[in-house]
């Protein structure tokens, strides 16, 4: 039966993409007790914060978070250390077991594609690596910001270096000049298209920090983000790319049944940061730039707001919120931290299935 099941293309396909998040799913929670015995052991625990970006006391979100001192943060190499494993061994281990095995299955798992999958591991490695570094320094108290990390506009700027050469390399080296709009067709932008390119990475990349703020949070908006382009991905016949979204899908979701309320460890920007500008790339290798604001919509607000409550401040003297991101001010009202972002896990579905079925429906040529 299994034989002839191997017959049909689009059967193998399907089959890989959900063998492939399966196997980051169980990778994951098997690396997760080593993990957390390690980052307890160590101590690297997070430091309450007691003030925002522009200096001001957080009198809310250091009251409301004071229980959460010391939790391990830098959970976010489970996810792109599973997803690097996972990929590398799916094409120099894979092919071996085929041969001791005789199964060809196990040899067609092998999604290390250069043109769609090298790209978004290497952001998601790379801004790991650099996250990873950053979180040490905020654990240990070491750099220039009070209470140690790189100041926002240290990270902010190797955000900024990242999506540059990322911009580089699609519209120079690949001859990427155009943005689809859903249902109405592509459209050549030149040079343009660097600076949206720049844009939707550091959109992704610090909305996803910003909503790394409650438990589960941010990793059940990934989680659907990412599910979303292996769907879309998946439909654009970018099968390999699909299914290295359901590899970092069932890292994510191994990653929440441990970072749910009350967590037992945190992502950090090694997992926030990495994983938010790995979206935007692969929102770009899918011309799909549009689409992704609608399915991270949350993202949308939880920026919006900062940059809303900031700017009243600078301007007015006055906050629009009480605390910002959003999901803060909701806190500050009252809400239960479970309700908030459950909340923002159900708006995220929504918006999410409806930015599939428009990106599938409305899909106008695509680069291979």
């Amino acid at each position: 039966m299994f034989s002839q099941i191997q017959t049909i293309p689009i059967v193998i396909d399907i089959l890989k993409v959900l063998v492939t998040g399966l196997a980051a799913f169980v990778l994951a929670f098997s690396f997760t007790p080593v993990l957390t015995h390690f980052l307890y052991k160590k101590k690297l625990g997070i430091k309450i914060k007691q003030k925002s970006v522009d200096g001001k006391e957080l009198a809310y979100v250091s009251k409301l978070h004071a229980h959460k001192a010391g939790t391990p943060t830098m959970g976010g190499v489970l996810i792109w250390a599973t997803v690097g494993v996972l990929v590398l061994a799916s094409h120099y281990f894979f092919p071996i077991v085929a041969k001791w095995t005789d199964t060809n299955f196990i040899a067609r798992l092998d999604f290390f594609s250069r043109s769609q999958v090298w790209l978004p591991l290497f952001a998601l490695v790379a801004a790991g690596i650099l996250g990873l570094f950053d979180d040490y320094m905020s654990v240990r108290g070491y750099g220039k910001n009070k209470g140690g990390g790189m100041r926002f506009f240290s990270r902010f700027g190797w955000l900024i270096v990242i999506s540059i050469l990322g911009a580089w390399w699609f519209h120079w080296k690949l001859g990427w000049d155009a943005i689809h709009i859903p249902a109405v067709g592509d459209f050549s932008i030149g040079l343009w298209y660097v600076p949206l390119f720049i844009f939707v990475i550091l959109f992704t990349a610090i909305s996803s920090n910003e909503a790394d703020g409650l438990d589960g949070l941010d990793g059940g908006v990934l989680l659907m983000a990412f599910s979303s382009f292996a769907f879309i991905s998946f439909f654009q016949n970018k099968v390999d790319l699909a299914a290295f979204c359901a590899a970092i899908s069932g890292a994510l979701l191994s990653f929440l049944w441990f970072n749910v309320y009350p967590a037992r460890f945190f992502m950090g920007d090694t997992g926030a940061v990495s994983l938010g500008l790995t979206l935007g790339v692969v929102a770009m290798l899918t011309n799909s730039a549009l689409v992704l604001f609608l399915i991270v919509f949350v993202y949308v607000l939880e920026s919006g707001s900062v940059i809303i409550q900031l700017t009243s401040k600078k301007i007015f003297g006055r906050k629009v919120f009480l605390a910002a991101p959003i999901h803060h001010h909701f806190e500050a009202k009252g809400w239960p931290e479970t309700k908030v972002t459950m909340r923002a896990w159900i708006i995220t579905i929504v918006t999410a299935l409806i930015g599939v079925i428009i990106g599938i429906l409305g899909a106008g040529k695509f680069h291979q």
